[in-house]
């Protein structure tokens, strides 16, 4: 025991929960770690210089959406119609044909101009707010690798979520809820891993929202106590943080149980908290009509009740599989899919903006990857890794304009192009975060959400 408070006394006590895990490797004592983490789980922690952005929404369009279809436009293809020229031999996963055209119609939009697809008639009001970023590339075409590289900075499933990594960085600035939150309707499991922590404590993963039932209680099972009134529920918390406490202080190194410990008082904050919070029959019938009342519209407005009581990630899977893996009767699916997502989009960046929380909020929208200009089973479209567009909005980021370009086809980034890890790098840099810095040291090496890449996008900051 006397070495235990040794060594939880020589820890410097300038140092940041973030900085004082890492030094140690996840390995702190347990009774330093217990000083250093008691009280509020995911405390709020000083970023490495100042952000722009304090919380991020991630509209994560799963399967891949054909970035030709939005903000991409591309004459050429209708010139060259049904052809296999050379400038399109890459490997795709699937067999291709011919190029196929976008049939949707492209028109200049806002102040700034910026070319918008008929498809998106509510989010080209915001574009002069919106930074498309035209020349995004990945590693891998098949769905699996590129979530995990989307989502975790690797194809390894065995590092944490991005969502991870920003609470590692920041902590929370709501104790009384997660600050990692993500909608995916239905039972996702096999998505699971892109929420996950990984090695870093497990209160930083994200925690899975099912959103097909708006009421809290069925979003959040076991929300409330049907048998104990609050103080007894209280008195019971307490009992077994002692016992934890004392269960901790007799051994050495045991961050999970530490970590068990802050998710019990965050489970017990949140009976009160989340009540409110995941409750939209609270919000207007204006409001509600704005967003819609899809599964998708619906995240979109609980995404924002959320960010407005500090939650740091808030991440919204459109659908459960890959709804956006448009193989065959591509134009059909993305009619649909387009016509689902731009009104609760167009309204999320109106409300943000609204309420004066858009300035510090980064709204980013996109897939794993994007989709072939050439055809695949006639009416389809294969995955295309080599380039696609993603854009992001408010959170310091310059509103319209576009950064990047692809070939005369829409098949490769060609110029100023960023790469998976580019955009990690960004996201963090905008967070307040140098993502060379944020490192977490397991299995005697120190792990980065960018690995040893990544080149913060500067051309695009406000």
């Amino acid at each position: 025991m006397e070495r235990l408070t040794e060594r939880a006394t020589m820890m410097p006590s300038h140092l940041s929960r973030r900085e004082l895990l890492h030094s140690a490797g996840g390995g702190l004592s347990a009774l330093a770690l217990s000083n250093v983490l008691a009280g509020s789980a995911q405390a709020e922690q000083a970023p490495h210089f100042r952000p722009r952005a304090k919380r991020v929404i991630h509209l994560f369009m799963n399967g891949g959406p054909y970035q030709g279809d939005f903000f991409d436009p591309k004459p050429e293809l209708a010139r060259h119609e049904g052809e296999r020229l050379s400038d399109v031999e890459f490997r795709t996963e699937r067999a291709t044909k011919g190029l196929m055209p976008s049939p949707f119609k492209f028109a200049p939009q806002g102040e700034s101009g910026i070319q918008v697809s008929e498809l998106l008639p509510e989010i080209s009001k915001h574009i002069d707010d919106i930074c498309v970023l035209r020349s995004l590339h990945t590693n891998n075409p098949n769905h699996g690798p590129a979530l995990l590289l989307m989502n975790n900075g690797t194809i390894v499933p065995t590092r944490p979520s991005m969502g991870a990594w920003f609470l590692y960085g920041l902590g929370s600035q709501n104790e009384d809820l997660p600050g990692y939150v993500v909608f995916c309707p239905g039972k996702p499991v096999r998505f699971s891993i892109l929420w996950n922590s990984a090695f870093l404590p497990s209160e930083y993963q994200g925690v899975y929202i099912n959103h097909s039932n708006l009421d809290p209680k069925k979003m959040l099972p076991f929300l409330e106590n049907s048998r104990l009134p609050l103080d007894r529920q209280r008195a019971q918390v307490d009992l077994l943080q002692q016992l934890n406490q004392q269960h901790l202080a007799e051994r050495s190194d045991d961050p999970l149980l530490a970590s068990r410990m802050r998710s019990m008082e965050t489970a017990w904050r949140m009976q009160t908290a989340a009540s409110d919070a995941f409750d939209i029959s609270q919000e207007t019938k204006q409001t509600r009509d704005d967003y819609g009342t899809g599964h998708f519209a619906n995240a979109c407005l609980l995404s924002r009740r959320l960010v407005e009581r500090g939650l740091r990630f808030v991440q919204v899977y459109y659908g459960n599989g890959q709804p956006w893996d448009t193989h065959s009767k591509h134009n059909d699916t993305v009619k649909r899919l387009a016509a689902d997502s731009d009104g609760p989009i167009a309204a999320l960046l109106a409300d943000l903006k609204q309420r004066g929380l858009l300035e510090d909020t980064l709204v980013i929208w996109g897939g794993e990857f994007g989709r072939t200009p050439t055809s695949e089973n006639g009416t389809g479209r294969d995955h295309n890794h080599y380039g696609f567009t993603m854009w992001m909005a408010g959170g310091g980021v310059k509103g319209g304009m576009t950064y990047g370009e692809t070939d005369d086809f829409g098949f490769r980034a060609v110029e100023n192009k960023v790469h998976i890890h580019d955009l990690h790098a960004t996201i963090l840099h905008l967070l307040g975060l140098d993502h060379e810095r944020l490192t977490y040291r397991y299995a005697g090496r120190n792990f980065r959400l960018t690995d040893v890449h990544g080149r913060v996008v500067k051309e695009i900051l406000a």
